[in-house]
């Protein structure tokens, strides 16, 4: 892909610089994106550096493709949490006039294929689930199926065998997520135990989880999820075991999440979510294939 090429020696870090300016990617030297795998190669690349909320539109803009393609700009920017103008900011920084143009490239993304997770009609929906609780639960059910989807249509098997090779391998496994990752970590660390895999629930009792990775070493591996805002403990306690040269795996939903960069290897696993409640369907099942994957390692 091209969407990552520079023509000029000018460093993407320059963006600050381009933001205040009002110039875009493209007057720096950087191919305008043409389709949206372009622009995720771009955003993965490492080298482009966003401000605070320009950041929170990336984060949204790969993680949720399909409700981009179909909203207003009113709706997609009340979703990802910003304001309108941020979202055309963001547009023109890639060389776009304005944000319409831009969305041009996830509605040829999702052209022709049903978006997940997003309801059929108002009406069919009420007709279907006319009591709250029913409707909220049936929203909670395809937001699992979405998300499940997403699995099955863009899993990294290559990455998922490394991950299982790391795992299978070493001595010791600290498991660390917090927040909303608290409960598949929690989940993880039982069945590794169950299945007779050593392990450590990094679960931070007492604030004291700098100490429980206090001994890790070179023969261990951390298995960390992790999911945005990405403003947890978690990097902090994945920074510890990078220093320290133990072997680094990760699960979380975006290039943008800062353990990339600390990891062996990772895999992308974003949960759709209803009514501000995110499913962890995904999560869970990918964990559980990890288990797995690595006990029948160890058996052979």
């Amino acid at each position: 892909m091209s969407g990552a090429s520079k023509s000029s020696g000018r460093s993407i870090a320059d963006e600050v610089a381009t933001r205040k300016q009002g110039r875009s990617l493209a007057a720096l030297g950087y191919t305008k994106p043409q389709t949206y795998e372009e622009l995720r190669a771009v955003l993965s690349s490492g080298t482009v550096h966003f401000p605070k909320r320009l950041r929170q539109v990336a984060i949204f803009l790969w993680q949720h493709p399909s409700d981009v393609a179909l909203g207003t700009i009113a709706q997609v920017a009340e979703q990802a949490g910003v304001q309108p103008s941020t979202l055309v900011r963001f547009a023109q920084i890639f060389g776009y006039a304005g944000f319409s143009d831009f969305q041009g490239l996830f509605k040829d993304h999702v052209k022709g294929s049903w978006p997940e997770g997003r309801v059929r009609d108002g009406q069919e929906q009420e007709a279907a689930a006319p009591n709250a609780n029913l409707h909220f639960l049936n929203g909670m059910v395809g937001a699992s199926q979405a998300s499940l989807g997403r699995i099955d249509k863009d899993f990294d098997i290559a990455s998922f065998e490394r991950m299982v090779d790391l795992l299978a391998t070493a001595e010791l496994i600290y498991v660390i997520g917090s927040k909303r990752a608290f409960p598949v970590t929690t989940y993880l660390s039982l069945t590794l135990s169950q299945q007779g895999v050593r392990n450590v629930l990094v679960d931070n009792v007492g604030s004291t989880a700098l100490d429980q990775v206090g001994c890790i070493g070179t023969r261990d591996a951390v298995l960390a999820v992790s999911f945005s805002p990405y403003n947890s403990i978690t990097p902090d306690l994945v920074a510890v075991a990078y220093e320290r040269k133990a072997r680094i795996v990760t699960i979380t939903d975006s290039t943008f999440s800062p353990l990339v960069e600390l990891s062996d290897t990772w895999l992308e696993v974003v949960e759709q979510d209803f009514a501000g409640f995110r499913s962890l369907a995904a999560s869970l099942s990918v964990g559980m294939a990890l288990v797995h994957g690595v006990v029948a390692r160890r058996t052979e």
